[in-house]
């Protein structure tokens, strides 16, 4: 069965966000580049749910650990714990399109965070998301990362920043890639003032309610924020379902609130095996665990 074929069976019509491609023309942009861009895929109201959601975590305003988070933003981890209208854009039909052909119907929730850039953020250190797997390159991508735009990305407020076709390098890295003092709690201030602009790179800026897919192997880092207002954005990423995601999803979401959540959204939690028996518990289905809160 192709892969048009499969959607239509299997996950629905993806013609309204192909804006009159077909998805293959677009999977095909994917291999070629390393990443797509679709654009107004949420409406208004939808856009305005999500923001509702986050801004009391927003209003929190609890800043970046380290120079990889940023000094001037906030991120929100454990989303799915913190409330349930964020499975609506971790289970959107054209990316998980997308996250199952790349990495098997078996693949999990890598991560899932909300990156709220403040003005005056520095740009971040350069890096690729499956990078913690720690295989050489070139290689077949572990994961894949999505970007959901929930304020307008712009050039001057901090848009992801990629370098397409750098999915297919070795092991070069760009001026400027992430080291191990850029995860060091406490330390904040980069040590000098260069900001480590790749030539070949562009600025992934969109309209809210659009969509950027990446591959995990693709060099990306998010930008500076240089305006007056602050940059928001949803990224759920992905990862093959034998491969240990970046956040421990069954400690993450407690039991009683996965039990509540979709069957495809608690999949992608763990609560779901990679044939033949990959991630069991006590010889059983790990669904059944979810049996005394079930409905």
């Amino acid at each position: 069965m192709n892969i048009e074929s499969r959607i239509d069976s299997a996950t629905g019509d993806l013609s309204p966000y192909l804006n009159g491609r077909s998805f293959e023309d677009a999977w095909q942009q994917f291999q070629d580049e390393g990443y797509i861009i679709f654009e107004n895929l949420l409406s208004p109201e939808q856009l305005e749910i999500q923001r509702a959601a986050l801004k009391p975590w927003i209003d929190a305003d609890i800043r970046g650990r380290n120079i990889f988070e940023g000094a001037q933003s906030n991120r929100i981890y454990g989303m799915l714990d913190k409330d349930p209208v964020f499975a609506d854009l971790i289970s959107h039909p054209l990316q998980l399109a997308f996250a199952e052909r790349e990495l098997g119907e078996s693949c999990l929730l890598y991560a899932c965070l909300a990156i709220n850039l403040h003005p005056g953020e520095t740009a971040q250190p350069w890096h690729f998301d499956d990078s913690h797997c720690a295989l050489p390159r070139p290689r077949d991508p572990l994961s894949l990362s999505t970007f959901w735009s929930i304020s307008d990305t712009t050039v001057e407020n901090g848009a992801t920043e990629i370098i397409p076709g750098s999915h297919k390098w070795g092991e070069e890295q760009p001026v400027g890639a992430n080291r191990g003092s850029d995860f060091q709690t406490g330390l904040t201030d980069k040590k000098d003032d260069s900001r480590d602009d790749h030539p070949d790179m562009i600025k992934a800026a969109m309209p809210a309610g659009s969509l950027m897919i990446a591959k995990g192997t693709l060099w990306h880092r998010g930008g500076a924020n240089e305006a007056n207002e602050p940059r928001l954005i949803v990224t759920p990423q992905f990862c093959k379902g034998w491969c240990r995601p970046l956040e421990q999803q069954l400690l993450a979401v407690s039991p009683e609130k996965v039990a509540k959540l979709p069957k495809r959204v608690q999949e992608l939690l763990g609560y779901n095996i990679h044939a033949p028996f990959m991630g069991y518990v006590d010889g059983m289905h790990p669904s059944k665990k979810l049996a005394p809160w079930a409905d």
